[in-house]
């Protein structure tokens, strides 16, 4: 059993979907036609037993026992005449079959009656009074299927006499047996059917599915991500269709994004990459030819390939920093945040790079939840970018109220039809490409503060005056807690 039951297995596992599913419909259809021939089945053989023996329950029953009976001790035997004591009435039956309880003999009205059977061991008969009666399932001598009903009368000399009349059932089983060979028929070809119907069903239901699958083996085979497919409804299939689309254009999305931050990557690689390797070039060729540079001009050039190596590294880490998921997060790096010890740490190295300028600032206690290194990071950059646009002598002021981070410096500004680009990876202002950096500073201050449940943005000064406002929230509070 084991065995067959693990073929079975394995032979279900080893279809097809669309072979699944007409399988299962199949078996579910068939189960549930069985089920209803089965139950139409014992309906009717019940209705028709119950009618039979309501009938003869409701029959006239023997009044007492005939003068005259042909008795045996046994149905198999001749009956004899034998006389009885006088009835107390004439029973309507003729093919009535007695029994004497005291003797045991089966007497019948007529010689030649037919004797009729019940169960062996069925005692119950032999303690009804007079007036009682039962029916139970019996059988003629020759073995016919009967129901018999079984009454109690008094027959005077003869003492307690049963009396038996019999109904044969013959034709109630050649009914019932006609009847399951028509509803096995009938349930046969109803099985069939949903079979037929249940594979025309799998293939309308799973059409949707082998658009999906022709378009993922397309991208498969392709690699042409963005191809989507049509929907229609609002059904789980839909809902199906409707999130490979997202999924589609979100790789195409991605991809594209990949290949820009690539180019851009690439573009701003090359600059640096290209002073290298004609710095190295050069110190190479004065050595080959015996001619060295000056010391002057081999200090210059030496400092130039030190500088080209800072961008780079600080390139690097800009991409790593961007690599990351650019969306809210939760894991072990997310900790409680002193948002205000991170803004005085960021005031003074700023003062570091623009020794000429002055700093305002006004830092209230702020915690918040996030990376701590990423929203340091973030900040020194806004800060860094402050000190780059602004004038000598400027003033950069620096804010933390409620939550609330601003920067904000007198430099030109930005133009109003530049606001929409500032955060994007290597965008920079055509009026700024000459000063250095790689247009990343911003990019990760944003994903940062995303990344910490926050938002920022960059505009002009609220006053009117000069210079640009960055504004960090945070959401947070004044307690560690």
């Amino acid at each position: 059993m084991p065995s067959r039951r693990r073929r079975l297995v394995h032979w279900y596992r080893s279809r097809s979907l669309r072979g699944r599913l007409t399988f299962l419909s199949a078996a579910a259809v068939a189960v549930a036609i069985a089920l209803s021939a089965l139950a139409c089945w014992f309906i009717v053989e019940k209705q028709l037993y119950s009618q039979v023996k309501t009938e003869l329950l409701n029959a006239p029953q023997p009044r007492g026992v005939p003068s005259v009976l042909y008795c045996a001790s046994s149905p198999q035997e001749t009956p004899t005449p034998q006389g009885a004591s006088p009835s107390e009435g004439n029973t309507p039956f003729r093919d009535v079959q007695f029994v004497i309880a005291k003797t045991g003999q089966v007497c019948f009205l007529e010689r030649g009656g037919r004797a009729v059977l019940t169960e062996p061991g069925d005692t119950q008969a032999y303690h009804l009074k007079p007036g009682q009666s039962i029916v139970r399932d019996g059988s003629y001598a020759n073995g016919d299927p009967a129901v018999i009903r079984i009454s109690a009368v008094q027959g005077h000399n003869l003492g307690p006499v049963l009396a038996m009349v019999a109904t044969p059932t013959k034709s109630i089983e050649d009914s019932l047996q006609g009847l399951a060979i028509l509803l096995g028929a009938v349930s046969l070809g109803g099985i069939l059917l949903a079979a037929v119907a249940g594979r025309l069903v799998a293939h309308s239901s799973l059409k949707p599915v082998d658009q999906l699958t022709d378009a993922v083996e397309h991208i498969a085979r392709t690699e042409e991500v963005g191809t989507t497919i049509p929907v229609n409804g609002d059904d789980e299939i839909a809902r199906l269709s409707t999130s490979f689309n997202s999924m589609s254009t979100a790789l195409a999305n991605s991809r594209e994004r990949q290949t820009r931050l690539i180019a851009d990557a690439g573009h701003e690689l090359r600059t640096p990459l290209t002073s290298l390797r004609t710095n190295v070039d050069l110190l190479i060729r004065s050595n080959d030819t015996g001619r060295p540079l000056p010391p002057a001009t081999k200090t210059k050039l030496l400092g130039n390939m030190k500088a080209q190596m800072q961008e780079l590294t600080v390139l690097i880490g800009d991409l790593l920093q961007l690599s990351r998921p650019d969306t809210p997060k939760a894991g072990p790096n997310l900790t409680v945040v002193a948002l205000h010890e991170i803004a005085g740490r960021a005031v003074e190295r700023a003062k570091l790079r623009g020794p000429g300028l002055a700093f305002e600032t006004t830092v209230d206690p702020w915690f918040a939840h996030g990376d701590a290194a990423g929203l340091e990071r973030a900040v020194i950059n806004l800060l860094d970018n402050a000190v780059k646009y602004s004038p000598p002598g400027g003033t950069i002021e620096v804010r933390l109220q409620q939550g609330v981070l601003t920067v904000r410096d007198h430099g030109p500004g930005i133009p109003p039809d530049e606001l929409q680009y500032v955060f994007d990876r290597f965008w920079r202002s055509p009026s700024s490409r000459q000063l250095p950096g790689s247009g990343l500073g911003l990019s990760i201050v944003a994903q940062s503060v995303r990344e910490a449940g926050g938002e920022v943005t960059l505009g002009p000064a609220q006053d009117g005056g000069p210079g640009a406002l960055a504004t960090v929230r945070l959401p947070g509070g004044p307690a560690p807690e």
